[in-house]
């Protein structure tokens, strides 16, 4: 099981804030509070590693902007506080990061990007682009097109599907409690941390399902299905008490803060697994033997160079089969081409990619990160 001391030194971590911390009791945004975040965030970055940050408090910062007292009931004027707000959540954070040396860009997603295959892979290049910019992603839900039918519900779900999205290594959701007990401290003096288990460990279900009075009022409900979601591709959540004083550097060097939730499984067997869940295939591709070679037992990405043939109608984002020359199925993955571009691209190198299609989007046909060997 992964715990706090076997968390990986290169680390890329989602960070999620909910509104309680961000907003003036709900009356808009705090700025005073951002700073000491931001300072963590780009501490953080500049060691290194990679950040992807989830922030609540658009609908608050929206109301306040327009004057209003109540929170919407309806759906299109939560959509509208949330366009409104959006203004001044991010203003907040590019001026935050900015002073101390950083961009940040916006990123709006609803769940049919993620469900979406070709729409998957863009968001997925998208971010880790920005990533290799240095830039910190600012990722909220997409609520000005977002239909009850497509809205995550929460930005803890959008936070473990962002994680997913990205194969982060750690994800981290700061509340206003210090974690996970197990029973209400407010009724129960004696009520213990739950400094680490397992995701999979029923008590976290009673604990956090309870009754009216019990803490899944306060959020831990949707915090401990996060850690569920996340743990599909490996990554382990910690819920931590986002007030704490420098909790984000503290949690990276390994502190017991807040709950570590651990996933079953290792990353790479995890995210695995979950790839093979979505395996429907569009098409194939017969591979030349370097090609075969290359993918078992070097663990290498499928380049076009070693793509002799290619069969079927389908699109990029949609799974294809890797088929050696005698016909056996060595491998399956999500393409980053549809099948008209990869037939004008097979049996060549990337460099050639822009002469003959007019662009270069990806190197790779399919990267290792998407690929299942059989």
């Amino acid at each position: 099981m992964i715990t706090r001391d076997r968390l990986p030194l290169t680390r890329r971590w989602v960070v999620k804030i909910g509104s309680a911390l961000l907003t003036r009791n709900g009356q808009g945004l705090d700025r005073e509070v951002l700073a000491p975040w931001v300072d963590q965030m780009t501490a953080f970055r500049r060691a290194g590693n990679d950040l992807v940050l989830v922030s609540s408090g658009a609908v608050a910062e929206g109301m306040c902007r327009m004057g209003w007292t109540r929170r919407p009931k309806s759906l299109h004027e939560l959509q509208a506080a949330a366009a409104i707000g959006q203004m001044g959540l991010i203003r907040a954070y590019e001026d935050c990061f900015q002073r101390r040396g950083l961009h940040t860009a916006q990123v709006l997603l609803t769940r049919d990007d993620l469900a979406d295959r070709a729409r998957y892979l863009n968001a997925r290049s998208t971010l880790r682009t920005l990533l290799r910019l240095g830039v910190i992603p600012v990722v909220n839900e997409n609520d000005t097109v977002a239909t009850d039918e497509l809205r995550f519900g929460d930005n803890d779900t959008l936070a473990a599907l962002v994680a997913n999205l990205i194969e982060a290594d750690l994800l981290v959701l700061l509340t206003d409690q210090d974690g996970l007990f197990d029973s209400d401290p407010r009724f129960h003096p004696g009520a213990s941390l739950i400094s680490e288990t397992r995701v999979d460990n029923p008590q976290i279900d009673a604990v956090a399902g309870g009754s009216v009075t019990g803490l899944g009022t306060g959020g831990m409900v949707t915090k401990v299905r996060a850690a569920r979601l996340a743990a599909r591709s490996g990554t382990p959540t910690v819920i931590a008490p986002g007030r704490g004083e420098g909790v984000l550097s503290r949690i990276a060097r390994g502190e017991e803060v807040g709950t570590l939730l651990a996933p079953v499984q290792e990353a790479q067997a995890a995210r695995k697994q979950w790839l093979a869940g979505q395996l429907q295939v569009r098409g194939r591709l017969t591979i030349d033997a370097g090609a075969v070679a290359a993918l078992r037992s070097q663990g290498k990405s499928l380049l076009a160079v070693g793509v002799k043939s290619v069969q079927g109608a389908f699109q990029r984002g949609e799974v294809v089969a890797c088929v050696d020359e005698d016909g056996r199925e060595v491998a399956r993955g999500l393409i980053n081409y549809d099948a008209l571009e990869t037939n004008r691209i097979k049996g060549l190198p990337s460099s050639r990619f822009e002469q003959v299609l007019g662009y270069l989007d990806d190197a790779e046909l399919i990267h290792r990160d998407n690929l299942v060997l059989l």
